[in-house]
């Protein structure tokens, strides 16, 4: 009780000590009673009192209402109680009800009774499982009382759910809970619980986070929806912002595709609430967080082609274009299509097309110019076309192109009908407001970075000063004007584009030192002693002046490096030179526009710096200062290195021309080679299709002969079929002839060799029997042996000319047969006349294998002639062999060995046997 009179010290005593007892009376109940009854009454009186006395309901019931919920779950009404009690002693809402005279200390009650509360991790994993019942009464209060533990002590509670089981699925399931009260909060709940944690943005979204917050987006009406839009929204931008994975993620869903219908505000003058001014500006807001130039240019880049391709750039140019249009959402929506643009060519060709719907019709660009030189226009306005245009000419030397054209003379609108992007610039350049001039000046240096050719084309713009005197060049006009002394603001941004227009440019650089009183007009300029003000300025003209000895090309001889360097040494003095030169980055707007591309200022006068003019003072100020203090001797060294690294830069440009020019004809070699490569694939098409149109009429040819086969077996018609297709029946009797005395000439060899087989045998055994005479039958055998391995290698030799022949009779009765079945074919072909029409492909193929079986028989015939030769000479064969026979006879009956007689060998001719037989005595010497 001590400590609670220390913190409600301004409350009188008596009913504090009375109110303190009652809160007493009451926690004992909700701890020692056993009807449940009870402890519910009892932790409702509680939750009346916790608003009015939240520190003592705090201090003294914390404990008791954590163990309700711990051990009553079963009875909703109580745990709704508890939940709602603990809301009250937690969340900072109400503190405007609190007494006037609490003090300072409990302002903080809400965070000191959360860090109670959530010191034991459980309870905050008790209050995750309450939030699963679906009862109204227990879920809606836990919702609350967590989204207030979460803006309390956000980082520890969000920790905490991160390591719990399924905690971050178990919330996601509110937006989903039918009951709007319960998703609205589950909304603002998941704002509290992905603030600044990426981690749980990452689970969030692939619980399909987006799909839900798109339906309810949807279904809400869109921008016409209510503060439940925004919430969602809000939501959207806390998964997306600075979370390369879910941004991925986002655009891999097609989810962009999505935001489309956000836009489609039509063009009414009314209708424009403040809810929905609201919603559009949080819309407009998420688009650029996909499209953020701190992105990684990648995933920028796919952003900006897919906001492209679904047609959301299309709908944002509808309302930049649009009338009635609210100003702040006119202005957010001209940044936005800034960055949807920024370095992407195709979204930047597509804003070069879009016009403006007057009449007659004007380009977007020239519209929004000409909003940015009006000084009635609002400031952030005037800002957020400036960095439209920037964001145009952003990595985009067609653009460049196309603004710095309609300043030279020869596409100058004689007729003055229209006003060019071009002539609106002049006009700010050189108009009496000086935020105008400043960023007429900017826009212009962005249609010159890093664009050596249009720094080149901006020195032939002439500019009319006045009637009756010659005109001047825009580049003598901008050095007038500075002479001139106007305001700072002014001055800084001509001073920003002669840099930007100097830079890696000698030709620039020469033109700006024939004007004889430039260099005398800067090294005045820095050579004074001014004040805070003025040494911005200051440095500034020292970086110019360093711009023109450190791109100076020696052409002119007056100001050539050498003599500039000389002139500065004796009027200003190097180290002071160097100091001025060092003004421009310790300004303190410097770092400010260094940071983002976007130039956000809070007011005119902070409009000073350039972020791209920045990197340019980045990149010079080393180099310059450098070459402030190079000798003669290492510029001539410098310069020798400049014209061999030129002459080898010229190589390198003849070599990568010439690689150029081979790339194409490599490149067109390779198309003809794709073209050769797709007829090659047409052609194999193609006779692969005619190979299966064939095999396929081939298969209807056998199986309509198998059909043919089995339905007319018979052969009645077999002469007219072969008359039909080229064979006489009579070629094919005769051929049947021949074949019949084949076999029969075969069958009488066969028999002959056997015949001659047995003789040979008999001879053999007829050798072996022993003689009289030893000396002259061991000579008769040896010379008989002889005759004999030469008579059996004879026989061998017929005996393979025989085999042959069988072979290739057996071949022709082959073909016969097959011939045969051809004819067979072709007359059943006939039988089918009926059916010619459909089978006239097939029939073609039956005509050609005719022929072929035409070409057949003539080696048919060929085959015979050649088998009837092979038989004369064979018989010749046999007849020697019968003679060698009769001779060896004679032969051993001369020796006095015992020869049979055998009939069967004379039934031939006995006549030429005995003729024969007395030539061979009479041959036949002694032996």
């Amino acid at each position: 009780m001590n400590f609670l009179r220390g913190v409600m010290g301004g409350q009188s005593a008596g009913p504090q000590h009375t109110e303190a007892e009652t809160i007493q009376k009451l926690c004992d109940r909700v701890a020692s009673s056993t009807l449940l009854d009870d402890r519910r009454n009892a932790v409702r009186a509680l939750k009346s009192l916790s608003k009015k006395y939240r520190l003592e309901v705090g201090i003294q019931a914390m404990e008791h209402l954590i163990h309700v919920l711990q051990t009553d779950r079963s009875d909703s009404e109580i745990i709704g109680y508890a939940l709602d009690t603990l809301y009250n002693i937690i969340s900072n809402d109400e503190e405007e009800e609190v007494e006037e005279n609490s003090t300072r200390q409990s302002e903080d009650l809400g965070s000191q009774f959360t860090e109670i509360f959530i010191k034991q991790q459980e309870n905050v994993t008790l209050l995750l499982s309450l939030l699963e019942e679906f009862d109204f009464h227990v879920r809606w209060p836990g919702v609350k009382l967590l989204t207030s533990l979460l803006k309390q002590l956000g980082p520890q509670v969000q920790q905490i759910i991160l390591v719990s089981p399924m905690g971050v699925s178990r919330l996601m399931d509110l937006l989903a809970d039918s009951r709007e009260v319960i998703r609205n909060d589950g909304v603002l709940l998941l704002q509290a619980l992905t603030r600044s944690n990426g981690a749980i943005q990452k689970i969030v979204a692939f619980e399909n986070a987006f799909e839900r917050l798109l339906d309810i987006i949807t279904e809400e009406g869109n921008s016409d929806g209510g503060i439940v839009v925004e919430d969602c929204l809000i939501l959207l931008q806390n998964l997306l912002k600075n979370n390369n994975s879910n941004q991925n993620f986002f655009k891999e869903g097609s989810y962009i595709q999505r935001m489309k219908p956000w836009f489609d505000v039509g063009d009414e003058n009314s209708g424009w609430s403040a809810q929905k001014v609201t919603n559009l500006h949080v819309m407009l807001q998420l688009v650029r967080v996909l499209v953020s130039p701190t992105n990684p240019p990648g995933a920028t880049s796919s952003c900006q082609k897919a906001m492209f391709q679904c047609g959301l750039l299309q709908q944002l140019c509808t309302i930049l274009m649009a009338t009635g249009v609210p100003a702040d959402i006119l202005t957010e929506t001209i940044n936005t299509v800034s960055e949807v643009i920024r370095g992407y060519q195709v979204n930047q060709d597509y804003f070069a097309s879009v016009n403006a719907p007057s009449n007659p019709p004007r380009p977007a660009i020239v519209v929004l110019l000409m909003s940015m030189v009006n000084e009635r226009q609002p400031f952030v306005l005037r800002c957020a076309v400036l960095y439209c245009f920037q964001c145009f000419l952003y990595k985009n030397q067609k653009g460049q192109g196309e603004i710095v054209s309609t300043l030279l003379p020869s596409t100058i609108d004689a007729t003055g009908n229209s006003v060019s992007a071009g002539q609106l610039l002049c006009g700010g350049l050189f108009s009496t407001d000086s935020l105008s001039n400043w960023c007429a000046a900017v826009a212009l240096a962005h249609a010159l970075q890093e664009n050596a050719t249009q720094k080149e084309q901006l020195l032939r713009v002439q500019l009319a000063t006045s009637i009756g005197n010659p005109p001047v060049s825009l580049l003598q006009q901008c050095t007038n004007i500075l002479s001139q002394g106007s305001k700072i603001q002014t001055r800084v941004g001509l001073l920003m584009l002669l840099c930007t227009w100097l830079s890696n440019c000698p030709i620039a650089v020469t033109h700006f030192l024939h004007n004889s009183a430039n260099v005398p007009f800067l090294t005045g300029q820095i050579a004074e002693n001014l004040g805070e003000e003025e040494q911005l300025v200051q440095g500034l003209c020292a970086l110019l002046l360093g711009i023109s000895i450190y791109f100076n090309d020696n052409s002119l001889e007056s100001y050539m490096k050498e003599k500039l360097k000389q002139l500065i040494e004796k009027r200003i003095g190097k180290e002071n030179f160097i100091e001025k030169l060092g003004f421009i980055s310790k300004h303190e707007l410097y770092s400010r526009a260094s940071q983002k591309p976007q130039p956000n200022f809070p007011s005119p006068e902070y409009m000073i710096f350039d972020h791209e003019f920045t990197k340019l003072v980045k990149e010079l100020e080393g180099v310059i200062t450098k070459a402030i203090y190079k000798s003669s001797e290492e510029d001539k060294k410098e310069e020798e290195v400049k014209k061999t690294l030129e002459q080898h830069d010229s190589i390198v440009t003849h070599y990568k021309n010439m690689i150029r020019e081979q790339d194409l004809q490599l490149e067109e070699l390779k198309q003809q080679i794709s073209t050769l490569k797709c007829q090659n694939e047409q052609l194999q098409t193609a006779v692969t299709q005619q190979v299966s149109q064939i095999q396929q009429h081939k298969d209807q040819y056998n199986l309509l002969k198998v059909q043919l086969g089995k339905d007319n077996p018979h052969q009645g018609s077999y002469s007219d079929a072969t008359q039909m297709n080229g064979i006489q029946p009579e070629e094919v009797g005769r051929l049947r002839e021949e074949i019949e005395e084949l076999k029969s000439n075969q069958e009488l060899l066969q028999s002959q060799l056997a015949e001659k087989d047995s003789l040979i045998e008999n001879l053999k055994s007829s050798q072996a029997s022993p003689g009289t005479n030893e000396q002259s039958s061991a000579t008769a055998s040896a010379q008989d042996s002889e005759q004999i391995a030469e008579l059996k290698q004879e026989l061998a030799t017929l005996k393979s000319q025989l085999n042959s022949q069988s072979v290739e009779i057996t071949k022709l009765q082959t073909e016969k047969q097959e011939l045969l079945q051809k004819t067979e074919t072709f007359n059943e072909i006939k039988a089918l006349s009926e059916e010619r029409a459909a089978i006239k492909e097939q029939l073609d193929a039956s005509n050609s294998t005719i022929a072929i079986l035409q070409n057949e028989k003539n080696k048919l015939e060929v085959d015979v002639t050649d088998s009837k030769k092979e038989q004369d000479d064979l018989l010749v064969l046999l007849a020697d062999q019968d003679q060698k026979i009769f001779s060896l006879k004679n032969k051993l009956k001369e020796l006095g060995h015992p020869v049979e007689e055998e009939d069967e060998l004379e039934s031939g001719d006995q006549d030429d046997e005995e003729d024969e037989d007395e030539d061979n005595g009479k041959d036949q010497g002694p032996i």
